[in-house]
């Protein structure tokens, strides 16, 4: 029997290109009983646009059937699981899932989780909250390479005001790095457009000389 044939088994087709038109089907027809092979398959899909395509179908599908599921996978041992379940869920933007963004998880050791949970918890947190949210992220500061402090600093450049007093706080910080990662979170709020500068990186090198220029 060709598995490829069912929705599931096309799903986990070995061309990419058939597991994205299986996504897109899904998707479509908007089947809540799909929601438990989508995610399943987000877990362990390994190409990028067939995961956003799985992303999209869950979309389509009713909150009460996805929402609970995908809070589930926040518990997993599998880092591509919950990354792609707050990725979803910050595409979905029920409130439910907020409780569920906890600090473990906006600081999870692996950074693509961490990321994930970044973008999710400035879609997902209440009116009052966002002045502590900003406090949490703003912890990190220096984290990571610069894909993962840019993902950072455009987190807290979305609580747009509610970021000013924490990033006034960490400008003043005697760790070059944090004040660097600061300045270049500042000039994204002032500017969403501006390049994100590798200011950290240079800081990063200055702090394992002690502080010294690193010679030309």
């Amino acid at each position: 029997m060709d598995t490829t044939r069912t929705p599931t088994g096309a799903l986990a087709a070995r061309d990419a290109s058939v597991r994205l038109k299986a996504a897109l089907a899904a998707g479509t027809e908007a089947d809540p009983a799909a929601a438990a092979a989508l995610i399943a398959r987000c877990a362990v899909e390994p190409d990028f646009y067939v995961r956003d395509m799985l992303t999209w179908a869950l979309t389509r599908l009713p909150a009460d059937v996805t929402v609970p599921a995908l809070l589930a996978e926040l518990a997993s041992a599998n880092a591509q699981a919950r990354a792609q379940a707050l990725h979803t869920l910050s595409k979905i933007g029920d409130a439910r899932a907020w409780p569920a963004i906890t600090r473990d998880l906006l600081r999870d050791g692996d950074d693509e989780v961490a990321r994930a949970a970044w973008r999710a918890a400035v879609v997902l947190v209440p009116e009052g909250r966002e002045r502590a949210l900003a406090e949490e992220l703003a912890a990190q500061f220096g984290r990571g390479e610069r894909e993962v402090q840019r993902s950072l600093s455009r987190a807290l450049a979305a609580l747009g005001e509610h970021a000013e007093p924490v990033l006034k706080a960490a400008l003043a910080s005697d760790d070059p790095v944090v004040a660097a990662h600061a300045a270049a979170t500042e000039r994204l709020l002032r500017d969403p457009e501006a390049a994100f500068e590798p200011a950290v990186d240079a800081a990063k090198r200055i702090a394992a000389l002690g502080g010294r220029e690193p010679e030309a």
